[in-house]
């Protein structure tokens, strides 16, 4: 019988294995268990660290989210292709002269509208080149132009360049306007971005080409081609291309028919981007000879386009911002304006400029020159261009003393003179010696005027030609008496200007008034408020002067047939040739030489400008009254002085002397009449001396009497003036209160003394 035998009764290998692997586990030492270690707690910098990046990253998605719905929405209301190809950039604007007549009308000019494929791919290549290298790569903004500006800006301390893609253009030009505000940047980098998700980048291009503006009211390349080239965009060459993306930068600057030279330079720019950037071989760079490209001649422009490039742009101070189609009416006179132009082509000496501005009373301009042609240059020589005036700035010399006290019959003494190591000649050399202030100034003796200046300090003739509205720097060295400070004609007609109303400012000013599409009226002139610029008696004196340097000095060539007034100025080597002067209340300046300032053979202010002067006043004032100048010196009280025959009548006390620091002396009054003795407030004796001071005090060790006050010095020149701390030195008689007409003077290379008047006065002093 066979034995049963039970399922488990073997056990299996496995089981087996495991058995051997417990009993080894446990007969192993035991060993804890590790547990992880608790995380350190983090310091308050890693708290507000994490929440600046965390809200700094919430703020930059609400930031994103806010620009994505902001370029949506803009995107939404953009206009279609077909409306922005139609819509028009621009405003029109109609120039009046003075009496309503049409002079300029200034507005777009559209050429034809090119469609991508016709525009020339050397048009395209050189814009981008040019303006935006990374068009075809950007969204509509160049993250890194903007960093790499801003980059540029910091590292040289300066502000943010131009970071406008072709986009950004196209966006401004055609829905906003050319404010630096954030506020206008920020749309326009909106708009740029919603016309990117619009358009494609050809369509772009395309609209930008044709919308662009390239100065002379030229908008579009199609445009721009035909006012420069002649001929249609179509026919673009290398050259001309490269000459017409330069334009974007600054219409005015680079346009070929203002300055060829600087449209040039430009254009080799652009050609050296396109090398770069814009897949041009250096062989068909080297090929491409800008200057050899034909420029259109602009027959349509003349003298007037001085004048109103210098009105117009201050448009932008007086109107708000609109693109309504506008009429502005000026000062000038077109009468005036062409005896202007042709007084300056007559007269100026060959491969000279000249310039010429025409001021009436009130400081309206009248008349504008800046150069003999402007289809040629049209650089405004009367209003930018900063030249030597030569002997025309001792207006400021001679003001400056007879503020000082000095009066035209003061005698003066032509002699050689070195201050501070300069010694001044006077034209022709030689010395006249002793003569009035009247003949010096006449005959424009430049040591006088040196004397003149050291005497009352070149701080108060710099200050004298500030007053009178020059902006240019000035130098304050002695030779600055001869004119060797650098100044705007435009300036120094209005300082003549206002010496011939009597020491009044006086404004120029060329706009009257602007109406809009209506006729409604956008601005109108108003009269400004004008400052007595220097006491009534100065001016007279300087009227005096100025006259008699017409009359018998060197400005003869200026006399027209009734009064004027004025004065030559002729810098060294004749490069510069200047006149200034009026006559029954007009004011006219000239200045004429040549550009780069080489010398001029026989330029002089007595020749070419006085004549050029007297030939546009002659028709300036044709229907104007004769018109005197009031000479008659009023003296103020610190000035008027009794006679020879009255002194030995006069008390002492009546005189005023004061020391070299501008203290108040009196005379001795305890003294016997007339015996000269003088004293301080302290009874201490004082020498008279000859210097500019009116004496010394002996040295008894007592303290210098106390300064005048004010009061006094009010009383004294009746407009708040000061009396100057440094006054002639000797008590001259009382002028006539109508001085004698001026003597025949002899011609200035002659050096013949003038007799002087009957009382002698030394001005200036050996130290």
């Amino acid at each position: 019988m066979a034995r049963k035998r039970s399922v488990g009764s073997r056990a299996r290998p496995q089981d087996k294995v495991r058995a051997e692997a417990r009993e080894q586990a446990a007969r192993r030492p035991h060993k804890p268990s590790r547990r992880k270690a608790e995380p350190k707690e983090r310091g308050p910098v890693w708290k507000w660290t994490r929440r600046f990046l965390i809200g700094g990253t919430f703020a930059a998605l609400l930031g994103a989210l806010a620009l994505g719905l902001a370029v949506f929405f803009a995107a939404r209301n953009l206009p279609s292709f077909t409306t922005l190809k139609a819509s028009q950039a621009g405003q029109t604007i109609v120039v009046r002269a003075k009496d309503g007549t049409e002079m300029v009308e200034l507005g777009p000019s559209y050429g034809q509208w090119l469609r991508s494929d016709e525009i020339p791919e050397v048009m395209k290549t050189a814009m981008i080149s040019v303006e935006d290298r990374r068009f075809y790569s950007h969204f509509g903004v160049d993250p890194l132009g903007l960093g790499r500006a801003v980059y540029n800006a910091f590292r040289d301390d300066k502000r943010v360049g131009a970071t406008s893609t072709i986009t950004q253009q196209l966006a401004r030009n055609v829905f906003l306007n050319n404010n630096r505000t954030l506020d206008r940047k920020l749309r326009e980098g909106i708009l740029a971005l919603a016309l990117e998700s619009k358009f494609s980048k050809e369509q772009l291009l395309e609209l930008y080409l044709n919308k662009v503006y390239f100065g002379g009211g030229a908008y579009g390349i199609d445009s721009a081609s035909r006012k420069f080239f002649s001929h249609s965009a179509r026919d673009l060459t290398l050259g001309e291309a490269a000459i017409i993306a330069g334009l974007v930068k600054a219409p005015s600057r680079y346009a070929p028919t203002a300055d060829i030279n600087a449209a040039v330079s430009r254009a080799n720019v652009v050609i050296m981007q396109m090398r770069k950037y814009g897949g041009l071989s250096p062989s068909e760079a080297a090929q491409v000879d800008v200057s050899s490209v034909n420029i259109k001649k602009d027959t349509n422009q003349n003298s007037v386009r001085y004048f109103t490039d210098w009105v117009l742009p201050q448009l932008d101070l007086y109107l708000p911002d609109t693109r309504e189609p506008i009429e502005v009416y000026t000062t000038l006179d077109l009468g005036m304006q062409r005896a202007a132009t042709a007084a300056i082509k007559d007269n100026v000496p060959s491969g000279a400029q000249g310039a010429l501005v025409g001021l009436d009373r009130d400081g309206a301009i009248l008349a504008m020159v800046g150069g003999t042609d402007y289809v040629t240059s049209n650089y405004n020589r009367a209003t930018k261009a900063v030249r030597q005036p030569g002997s025309s700035w001792k207006l400021f010399v001679y003001l400056a003393a007879l503020e000082a006290g000095f009066v035209p019959d003061d005698i003066v003494t032509d002699e050689k003179v070195t201050i501070d190591d300069w010694t001044p000649r006077n034209s022709g050399g030689g010395y006249a010696g002793d003569m009035t202030m009247r003949t010096a100034f006449a005959l424009s003796r430049n040591t006088v005027a040196a004397q003149l200046g050291n005497e009352v300090g070149f701080t108060s003739v710099a200050g004298m030609a500030r007053r009178f509205g020059i902006t240019t720097p000035i130098s304050t060295y002695p030779s600055m008496v001869l004119g060797s400070n650098e100044v705007r004609l435009i300036d120094m007609a209005r300082a003549f200007a206002s010496v011939s109303a009597r020491g009044r400012s006086i404004e120029p000013y060329g706009i009257v008034k602007v109406t809009g599409q209506n006729g409604n009226l956008l601005y109108q002139h108003s009269k400004p408020r004008t400052y007595q610029l220097v006491p009534d008696h100065v001016a007279a004196g300087m009227l005096d002067l100025l006259q008699a340097a017409v009359q018998t000095g060197t400005g003869r060539a200026a006399q027209i047939g009734r009064p004027v007034a004025g004065k030559t100025g002729t810098t060294s080597s004749n490069k510069d040739g200047y006149f200034a002067g009026f006559s029954s209340g007009i004011t006219a300046a000239v200045w004429m030489g040549r550009d780069d300032a080489k010398r001029v053979s026989g330029l002089q202010g007595g020749t070419a400008p006085a004549s050029a002067f007297a030939a546009f006043m002659r028709y300036a004032v044709k229907d104007r009254p004769i018109e005197e100048f009031d000479t008659d010196l009023d003296l103020p009280e610190w000035q008027l002085e009794p006679d020879e025959q009255d002194l030995q009548y006069t008390e002492p006390e009546d005189y005023y002397f004061i020391d070299e620091q501008g203290n108040l002396i009196e005379p001795d009054r305890n003294s016997p009449r007339g015996n000269g003795n003088l004293v301080d407030p302290d009874g201490n004796p004082i020498q008279p001396g000859v210097g500019s001071g009116g004496g010394q005090p002996m040295p008894t060790g007592r303290p210098a009497p106390p300064a005048a006050d004010d009061d006094f010095l009010d009383r004294a020149t009746g407009n708040n003036q000061r009396v100057p701390t440094r006054q002639p030195d000797v008590r001259r008689p009382a002028p006539a209160r109508t001085p004698p007409p001026p003597q025949p003077l002899p011609p200035p290379d002659q050096g013949a003394a003038v007799a002087p008047r009957e009382v002698r006065i030394i001005t200036g002093r050996s130290d």
